[in-house]
């Protein structure tokens, strides 16, 4: 029998995270996710899901998903180093360079691990590492695990980078300094000034990081955000995804041969984990070709993201600063955004809160992901009970 000192903890964190709006009920999909969602048997305009693009659904993506887990079967069998790596893993690395405009690319099990793998591989306890203050949990855990001195930028702010970088090189305490920063911000959707840091970056010597989750597939026709300010041969490291707008899983890192050389000998979940499974790195692959050659998926997502943020600013909702199809509802306060969501899906939308520590409190909001293969139908009823709910709660 457990002597039930988890439990004492457990228990009253709990109803604490209850009571203020905290806890997030998980809803279980009844099929796939693409721009429809089925949940209890009920369908519902689906707004919260990643899926760009709409390649995690698409026959031909899942095609060859299925014929790799034929001829490689569905797990690689080992770690990359021993006898893991096989030849749908090269062709998709091969494949994710050409996409980012880099010499080389190396894949890992998920995007999360890219960063705990690469920052703690390059930078240690003598470095220093510039982050922005709203930096994703993945890159604010790979930072902590390398060991280096973790100084605060404040959020897009160039004139406290430069004043940080200098602080920093001035001090003469550390032997290298990276400056880490998302692409686009998953909770505001607005984006990261490339160009600027770049210059920033080569005034002070600072090693640029920039982690393209929600722009690989979305910025730059598709290549990303530093493709889109026209930076690759500037930008030092670019991580990525492949479990949202590229719809399979998994995740990269993009850079100099020598960069990737350097991953493969000390990326620890490279080293450690079992390979990306080939059926999930051959979807991955045919959905970069797809991104690559019809542009009309990308422009559809941008069409569809422009529509809806103008309609839901239409009638009277905050959508912040977001630039990007990521497109935010702010509520403020954390019981009303769940109860905004609730009667969001109760009537037919499928569009999660967030709360904190997702965002910092006071802050909630729904947060809206329209997809291309939304159609503009599906899109004018997402905003026809918007104005329902939004009035029925006097957010607007």
């Amino acid at each position: 029998m457990s002597n039930g000192v988890l439990k004492k903890f457990l228990s009253p964190k709990l109803r604490e995270l209850k009571e203020k709006g905290l806890y997030n009920e998980i809803d279980v999909l009844d099929g796939a996710n693409g721009p429809e969602i089925f949940i209890n048997g009920r369908k519902l305009i689906n707004l919260s899901s990643n899926n760009y693009l709409g390649l995690a659904t698409r026959e031909d993506v899942k095609q060859a998903e299925i014929e790799a887990s034929k001829k490689y079967g569905a797990g690689a069998g080992a770690v990359r180093t021993i006898n893991g790596t096989m030849v749908i893993h090269k062709e998709l690395e091969e494949t994710i360079a050409k996409f980012k405009h880099t010499e080389a690319a190396i894949a890992f099990q998920s995007g999360f691990n890219c960063n705990m793998a690469a920052v703690s591989a390059i930078m240690d306890k003598q470095d220093a590492i510039l982050s922005d203050e709203l930096n994703h949990a993945s890159i604010i855990d790979g930072c902590r695990l390398s060991g280096a001195k973790i100084i605060r930028c404040k959020h897009q702010d160039m004139n406290d980078l430069r004043l940080k970088a200098k602080e920093a090189i001035e001090s003469g305490l550390y032997n290298k300094i990276m400056y880490i920063s998302d692409g686009v911000f998953s909770m505001d959707g607005d984006v990261a000034k490339i160009k600027e840091i770049v210059e920033v970056a080569k005034e002070f010597g600072l090693i640029t990081y920039i982690d393209d989750a929600h722009g690989s597939g979305v910025m730059g026709e598709g290549a990303g955000t530093v493709k889109e300010f026209g930076c690759s041969a500037d930008i030092d490291i670019q991580v990525g995804t492949l479990s949202k707008a590229v719809g399979a899983v998994g995740g990269y890192v993009a850079g100099s041969k020598e960069l990737i050389d350097w991953l493969k000998v000390r990326g620890r979940p490279f080293l450690f984990s079992t390979s990306l499974t080939p059926g999930a790195a051959a979807a991955a692959k045919k959905s970069i070709e797809i991104i690559s050659t019809e542009k009309d998926l990308v422009k559809k997502l941008w069409e569809n993201s422009r529509y809806l943020k103008q309609e839901l600013k239409k009638i009277g909702y905050d959508t912040g600063v977001s630039v990007t199809p990521i497109t935010p509802v702010i509520i403020g306060d954390e019981n009303k955004t769940q109860l905004f969501s609730k009667r969001l899906i109760e009537e037919g939308v499928y569009a999660k809160s967030i709360t904190y520590p997702t965002v910092p409190l006071g802050t909630g909001r729904v947060r809206n992901m329209p997809q291309a293969s939304h159609t503009k139908e599906m899109l004018d009823e997402v905003v026809r009970i918007y104005e329902k709910v939004g009035k029925e709660l006097k957010v607007i």
